[in-house]
């Protein structure tokens, strides 16, 4: 919020509502006029924001949408440029905590990982139809898993025998692949999960888009604050932003991305790989 700097009549976008914290802040600190155009393409999501626009009324817009679609989707809304925008990206916290949702190799759940139902593609069908080879290009390069041929191994070899179906069926099957030396601070199936969802979602490629299209919306002066959780999406932030400030269209704020501290990491241990990057628009509108 401090490189926000949110103020009253100001328009700004929370591309990633998520459960709603980032918008509410931003919706008090621009009182009394302050608008926030949320985006999020869960169902779950958009229910809390119609929650909180019970209190903030007019000045809460919800739209289910996914945030890569934003330029389009606000230029048909009447919008063409904002006064700042935020991005929080990868998963929720609620999604990870609803068994059913299956992005959590904690509790047990079906295999889905989708963030939007009307998504056809979902967890069970890439890691029961796709090939082994398939499934190891993509755990080896969406995960950064160095047992990635194992892993695919293991999985082709027990979906032979009945498919996967379930959250911790695949978590055991990983555990199986990986040697037990190897399990360090995290789950040994975080990065096989990682990876599922990041494809499932194709989270890499609507970043791209979204943060160009992110950019193409902001008033000079504005700014755009980004938070990301995984090495490949902050090396995409990091190099979208040095190529627009090449090219004088923005300034960036913050030349090392800025982390959470030990403190707020001990409160939220998710917060623990977050890394955040801002901009300042310079220039005008462009092409």
């Amino acid at each position: 919020m401090e490189i926000l700097q949110p103020k009253s009549d100001g328009i700004y976008l929370d591309l990633t509502f998520g459960g709603g914290g980032h918008s509410e802040q931003i919706l008090k600190l621009s009182e009394p006029n302050g608008i926030v155009i949320a985006f999020d393409q869960d169902l779950y999501a958009i229910d809390c924001a119609l929650k909180l626009k019970e209190t903030y009324k007019d000045r809460l817009i919800a739209v289910k949408e996914n945030f890569s679609k934003c330029y389009v989707k606000l230029l048909s809304m009447g919008y063409s440029l904002v006064d700042g925008i935020i991005m929080d990206i990868g998963v929720s916290s609620f999604q990870l905590d609803d068994a059913q949702r299956g992005f959590s190799f904690l509790k047990d759940g079906p295999l889905d990982m989708r963030m939007s139902k009307d998504n056809p593609i979902s967890a069970r069908i890439i890691v029961n139809q796709w090939s082994r080879y398939e499934l190891e290009n993509i755990i080896r390069d969406y995960g950064q898993e160095r047992f990635a041929k194992k892993i695919a191994a293991k999985i082709d070899e027990r979906r032979a025998k009945a498919t996967i179906e379930t959250t911790l069926e695949l978590a055991n099957i990983v555990k199986e692949a990986i040697p037990y030396s190897f399990y360090k601070k995290i789950h040994p199936a975080t990065k096989t999960f990682q990876a599922l969802r990041i494809v499932v979602n194709s989270e890499l490629d609507n970043l791209k888009e979204g943060l160009v299209n992110a950019i193409k919306l902001l008033k000079p002066q504005a700014r755009l604050v980004v938070i990301s959780f995984h090495s490949l999406e902050d090396k995409i932030v990091k190099n979208i932003f040095k190529d627009y400030s090449q090219r004088k269209i923005v300034t960036i704020l913050t030349k090392k991305p800025i982390v959470p501290s030990l403190d707020e990491i001990k409160a939220n241990s998710r917060a623990r790989s977050a890394k955040l990057r801002s901009i300042e628009k310079t220039g005008g509108t462009y092409d």
